[in-house]
């Protein structure tokens, strides 16, 4: 999440209430911990915008998570609430928060590693390998293999841990 030392109490306040709503897909997560809500700016008394980044350009979620954060903002008093997508800069895994990271591996979810894989194409840009040794969040082994390129959102791959042999969903790396 953006914060900016010109924001005024209240417009950090409503930065707040919007980071708490949960991820529609992933509800363990709030926006915040996703890395997706990128400011909240108070255009006049009676209306905020509320600047948001998908996790990618066509994320069937962006309508559900508008529509939570004006509801949040409503609720707080705010009775106009637009919610802008913004593509620049682009979402990438490095936005996720330690404490989105640890929620992910609690809901048995591999997290995408800080900063995306080490030595990837285009030195950090460019598609990810889905042939990386990705920890279980179940035992700890990193003796896993890829099931589906896709689980169940586009966000995420299916894999199954060699050692525990339970099946488990791992957010893909995005490079920033």
């Amino acid at each position: 999440m953006v914060t900016s030392p010109d924001l005024s109490p209240l417009e950090a306040e409503l930065l707040a209430l919007a980071g708490e709503v949960p991820d529609p897909e992933l509800p363990m997560v709030t926006l915040a911990d996703l890395g997706v809500l990128r400011g909240v700016h108070l255009t006049t008394p009676r209306h905020v915008e509320v600047l948001l980044t998908p996790t990618y350009t066509g994320c069937p979620a962006v309508d559900a998570m508008s529509t939570d954060i004006e509801h949040a903002l409503h609720a707080r008093g705010i009775p106009e609430v637009t919610v802008r997508t913004v593509l620049a800069p682009p979402w990438s895994t490095a936005d996720i928060t330690t404490e989105g990271r640890r929620k992910l591996t609690e809901a048995g979810i591999a997290p995408p590693r800080p900063g995306g894989p080490a030595g990837s194409a285009a030195g950090g840009r460019g598609p990810v390998p889905l042939s990386l040794a990705i920890r279980c969040p179940h035992c700890g082994s990193t003796d896993t293999e890829l099931l589906s390129r896709f689980s169940s959102t586009a966000c995420k791959a299916l894999r199954r841990c060699a050692s525990c042999r339970e099946p488990f969903d791992h957010f893909k790396e995005v490079a920033p």
